[in-house]
């Protein structure tokens, strides 16, 4: 006999750990599909961005190309994508972290200029 009532105990406590694990799940894909819908405004926001695009210094020699991910590759010379990593722009300024870590920043002074660096570039 206890055999028999023990196996529905067992069976009970078993649909309930997996109904909890059900939920567990699908409120997890709620939770991500939220993230996914963040992710997608601030991706949106930055295509929209007046500064994504090419900018270069007036002698050519370095070339920021910011992209609408809110990530640059930089040109230095002949050496492409010498640096790489994300940007955020607020207001008019421009906050850099490089994949290495290295960081920088710099400040849009119009549409068509960028001060970085002690370097000014311009868009092209």
């Amino acid at each position: 006999m206890r055999n028999i009532s023990a196996r529905p105990v067992l069976l009970l406590s078993a649909a309930t750990t997996l109904t909890g694990t059900a939920i567990g799940w699908a409120a997890a894909d709620g939770l991500n599909a939220g993230q996914s819908v963040r992710q997608q405004t601030s991706e949106d926001m930055m295509q929209q961005h007046p500064y994504v695009g090419m900018w270069v210094t007036d002698d050519g020699r370095v070339r920021h190309e910011l992209l609408a991910d809110g990530r640059y590759d930089e040109a230095r010379g002949s050496r492409e994508s010498a640096y790489r990593g994300r940007y955020e722009v607020t207001g008019s300024h421009m906050e850099y972290w490089d994949d290495t870590g290295f960081t920088a920043d710099g400040d849009f002074a119009d549409g068509n200029t960028l001060h970085h660096g002690g370097m000014v570039f311009r868009r092209k």
